[in-house]
């Protein structure tokens, strides 16, 4: 999310300046691309294997179709309200309830949390073993814990965010992305792959045996759908992007189709490579593609790049949710505590030890996948919501030109988004508790700030900050 302020009113009535149009088009596709890039394609996608077998493609694809419909319906709304703002704006603006609003900005924040939480554990997992061996293995979760407590540090000393170095960690990321798709299609069609690797392209089409095929492939999209989880950030840059109207619905849609792309190819790849049994296994799937495709290839350098592309990952992800909650706690529509700036470093110290000890009690009692789907869940459950959103602020007229969504698209976005989220697409019980857990916390903090603070009205757009 944008950091800068949006426009405001300033002492005396006069109106503080807007924030500066920097973005062209294709740094804001950088910045798309690089926002949903990430910890899914490079931890996950074994996780998704053990779901649904070796036809790993599949969910990679409904997931994005049902993000793409959601997309339009972000679109449709950043275009109407081109302020910095995201989903609490929009639901806000649409129903008026305060409480809803905090429901979604407190599960937006901790889809945050969870998202960061799983990529700690992917950087203590198997890629940290191929830098410095099987040992580490013992002391993983040691390793996660250490790698937020670091995290924390950063956040607390204050990291100025730069959509140019967003650009410079995307192509370190796409590097990697590059280098399984480059030598996989090779070790493929050309033969050149690891003696012990017999590529098989029949799995693409092989479902978990365990269950129906459709239950296997809602039950992984459910967990796929993790991976295309950031393109809604976004929107938060579209007060910062030159002529919005044409350059963002262009940039968004076109980076969830490369970014779409890009996973489909690597699932094509690494389900002929290697085996399903041994993803399912892996939290370093694209390790064990590297070296079954080019095992010449030095594990440690891919190691380093997968550890660099989760680490940013982890460190956007709590960098956000830490000032959601700071930026709640200024609404005072939580205790005032959550809002307190370190003197000397100026940063919200209280809303960073929060989300941290969040953080550090996840990955010391979950599996990377049960964090994974809870991100997914959460941010599920706020699609649906604001699909809806957007079928009812269509009564809110206003007078410049903006895009508009078809509506069959916001309907079947609200109803996919739905589906995915309930227990009807197989995900486990354990995800509503950990998810019911998350929000319950801050109800409690909201219930007490409501009943002891009184009522406090509060600005749906700060709160989104």
């Amino acid at each position: 999310m944008a950091n800068e302020t949006t426009v405001n009113d300033a002492p005396g009535g006069a109106q503080e300046p807007g924030l500066k149009k920097v973005m062209g088009p294709k740094l804001l596709l950088f910045f798309v691309v690089g926002d949903i890039l990430g910890t899914t394609i490079y931890s996950l996608t074994g996780k998704v294997a053990g779901l649904v077998g070796g036809a790993l493609w599949i969910p990679f694809l409904v997931a994005f179709v049902v993000a793409f419909l959601t997309a339009f319906s972000y679109l449709e709304l950043v275009g109407k309200y081109p302020k910095a703002g995201g989903a609490p704006l929009y639901v806000h603006k649409a129903f008026g309830v305060h409480f809803l609003t905090f429901v979604i900005a407190f599960a937006v924040m901790c889809s945050g949390i969870t998202s960061a939480s799983s990529a700690a554990q992917a950087f203590s997992g198997d890629y940290l073993e191929g830098i410095f061996g099987e040992g580490v293995s013992s002391v993983s979760w040691l390793v996660a814990i250490g790698f937020l407590l670091l995290l924390a540090a950063i956040n607390f000393r204050g990291v100025g965010e730069s959509v140019k170095m967003n650009v410079v960690l995307t192509c370190v990321e796409l590097t990697g992305l590059a280098i399984v798709i480059v030598f996989g299609l090779y070790a493929i069609f050309a033969g050149a792959h690891s003696a012990d690797v017999e590529p098989d392209p029949s799995r693409l089409m092989q479902f978990n045996t365990e269950t129906t095929p459709l239950l296997a492939i809602t039950s992984a999209t459910a967990l796929a759908f993790f991976a295309m989880v950031g393109f809604e950030d976004s929107v938060n840059m579209a007060e910062e992007t030159k002529n919005p109207a044409k350059n963002f619905p262009r940039a968004l849609l076109l980076g969830m189709v490369i970014t779409a792309s890009i996973y489909l190819l690597i699932a094509l790849i690494t389900s002929t490579l290697v085996p399903t049994d041994k993803l399912a296994e892996s939290d370093g799937p694209l390790l064990l593609v590297v070296k079954a495709a080019a095992p010449w290839f030095p594990p440690l350098l891919f190691s380093l790049i997968a550890l660099f592309a989760v680490t940013n990952t982890a460190l956007i992800n709590m960098l956000m949710a830490s000032r959601l909650v700071y930026g709640m706690s200024q609404e005072k529509i939580i205790s005032r505590q959550f809002g307190r700036v370190h003197p000397t470093r100026r940063t919200p110290w209280v809303s960073i030890l929060f989300t941290s000890l969040i953080a550090v009690i996840l990955v010391s009692s979950l599996e990377i996948a049960d964090l994974g789907s809870t991100t997914s869940l959460l941010l599920l459950a706020v699609f649906a919501v604001v699909n809806v959103a957007v079928l009812v602020l269509r009564k809110d007229k206003v007078e410049h030109q903006h895009f508009k969504a078809p509506t069959w698209m916001p309907v079947l976005g609200a109803l996919t988004c739905a589906f995915f989220a309930s227990p009807l697409s197989g995900r486990p019980a354990t995800e509503y508790i950990i998810a019911g857990i998350l929000l319950g916390i801050g109800v409690v903090f909201w219930a007490i700030n409501y009943f002891v603070g009184g009522r406090q009205e509060f600005d749906a757009a700060k709160l989104a900050k």
